[in-house]
């Protein structure tokens, strides 16, 4: 029997694969979440101007959480064609269509110009983001994942994962930058700059995509479905057919993956902002250390998974850390010095970044090739509805009710990393059970 036909540039493809799925979940995330600095900062006077500063909040937030909505629909999608069309082919589009959708918030007029139709428009540009980068994550963690040397999955998956705090440096930088000039500069047109970048990062995104070919597993695992006469069915029929507990596990595995940084990154903005009274510099120069130790702490994290050879324990460790840390980040909070701001997100990041980069890796093992890129898309992006879209809102009705109080919100922060000690747990049976199918359908 023949081997499976492999492009002669196989042995390139671990390093080209790693570095395009980075790149590319960079431009992705930073278009995702330049939009709920945004939201935070701007988008309540600017598209909900007749509103109270807390409901103009709300409803910015809930804008915000409309793109989490939206997520599962993109990995349902997206999640489809990449396990029957192949990964690449997947990518390729969601890609060109974030790109496009963020640069349209960049150009969209305001309430003070359109009335009702401003909101509207954020709304209808906000789902396609939701669903572009619900169709991102599952596609890029497998091109990294599937092209990695045998026994380096987890490590290679992080290098997708690296591209979430990748894309909130870029985005705090952007703001950053965009903020230096006057509060009325800002808000009549310094806001639109960052979001008008993306159509420069989407070129290059595209770029680099384009030069990686498909994954040797999806081929693999195409060649073989070719040479049976049992008909394919739909991915997410199978799934839900089949893997319908580890899909529910993998959500909530990653519950505290996904909240964590709308909690302690996007919320926060606002938390310290408007509730503490701190400038808005401070906490962006904060948040911009804090993602740093993200940044650096990612492929760390990995490495030592590997290192240590059992995934579910690390990050069962990581969680117990997670769970504890919310309660010094707070105490350092309140202080209202930057070094203090500092050093809470960074001591809180160490948890959430470490975890981060092995989940991904992690939940992808409890599915098998020709079901992975739907299941753990479904998983993800329906965990990044509830506990993405939903969390900045959390919070801002907690700062509200317990005015002077933390502790609500950092026990709100344990219980999004009790969930995921719960199901990461329980997930680890599952994962033996896909190996062994593979290997027996191998």
């Amino acid at each position: 029997m023949s081997e499976p036909s492999i492009p002669e540039s196989a042995p390139r493809q671990p390093a080209r694969a790693a570095v395009a799925a980075f790149v590319g979940t960079t431009i992705e995330w930073y278009d995702f979440f330049i939009y709920g600095t945004a939201a935070a900062l701007v988008f309540g006077p600017l598209f909900f101007a007749e509103a109270t500063p807390f409901v103009a909040t709300l409803a910015a937030f809930g804008t915000f959480a409309v793109g989490f909505f939206a997520r599962p629909l993109g990995g349902l999608v997206f999640g489809h064609v990449g396990d029957r069309l192949g990964r690449k082919k997947a990518l390729v589009v969601t890609l060109v269509m974030m790109g496009l959708a963020t640069t349209g918030i960049g150009l969209l007029p305001t309430y003070a110009s359109i009335g009702i139709w401003a909101p509207l428009a954020l709304v209808v540009l906000r789902i396609l983001q939701g669903i572009a980068v619900g169709g991102e994550w599952g596609g890029a963690v497998l091109l990294a994942a599937e092209h990695a040397p045998k026994g380096r999955s987890t490590f290679f998956a992080s290098f997708a994962q690296l591209g979430s705090p990748a894309g909130q440096i870029l985005s705090l930088l952007a703001f950053r930058l965009a903020g230096l000039m006057d509060r009325e500069s800002f808000l009549a047109w310094g806001w639109r700059l960052p979001f008008l970048v993306s159509v420069v990062l989407l070129f290059v995104g595209l770029f680099i995509r384009l030069g990686v070919g498909e994954s040797p597993d999806f081929q693999e695992d195409r060649d073989a479905a070719s040479r049976t006469a049992a008909p394919a069915q739909a991915p997410i029929r199978e799934v839900l057919a089949t893997s319908l507990t580890p899909l529910a596990l993998a959500a909530g595995a990653n519950t505290f993956a996904i909240g964590s940084v709308y909690l302690f990154n996007t919320f926060m903005i606002t938390y310290t902002t408007q509730y503490l009274g701190l400038p808005r510099a401070t906490i962006l120069d904060a948040l911009l250390v804090a993602v740093c130790v993200q940044f650096v702490m990612t492929p760390v994290g990995a490495r030592i998974a590997e290192a240590i050879r059992n995934e579910r324990l690390f990050l069962q460790g990581t969680l117990i850390w997670a769970m504890l840390a919310p309660y010094p980040l707070f105490l350092l909070v309140d202080l209202g010095s930057v070094p203090a701001l500092m050093l809470g997100l960074a001591l809180n990041v160490l948890g959430s970044a470490t975890f981060y980069a092995v989940i991904a890796g992690y939940v992808a093992g409890a599915f098998p090739t020709r079901v992975r890129y739907t299941a753990i898309s479904v998983a993800y992006q329906v965990c990044g509805a509830i506990a993405g879209g939903l969390t900045p809102i959390i919070g801002t009705l907690l700062a509200e009710r317990f005015q002077g109080h933390w502790w609500p919100i950092a026990a709100f922060g344990t219980t999004l990393a009790a969930i995921s000690f719960v199901c990461v747990t329980t997930l680890g049976r599952y994962r033996g059970r896909a190996l062994r199918l593979e290997a027996a359908r191998a």
